[in-house]
């Protein structure tokens, strides 16, 4: 997620999204040499449609604090995966 986040997110971090769902798209980490630049002018399509999509939305929400997020999201890591239980034990 990179929508209200305080900071904003960076464009490193859309990239990264966008790297991420072109490799999920194409069913790929890297691209033949045939597809190399299909694939680099997928990622820049996609970031600059995810950077237009941040900037158009609009929320009454408070921005998300990002630490606060990642702790959240490692707590639920840990409980999908048993880490609690292999960690306490």
């Amino acid at each position: 997620m990179l929508h209200n986040f305080e900071p904003p997110a960076t464009d490193d971090e859309i990239e990264a999204a966008a790297i991420q769902y072109v490799r999920k798209v194409s069913g790929t980490t890297r691209p033949s040499a045939a597809n190399e630049e299909a694939f680099g002018e997928a990622i820049r399509a996609v970031t600059a449609a995810t950077r237009t999509l941040l900037d158009s939305l609009v929320t009454k929400a408070p921005p998300r604090d990002r630490e606060v997020e990642a702790a959240k999201a490692k707590a639920r890591a840990a409980e999908r995966y048993g880490l609690r239980a292999a960690a306490s034990g």
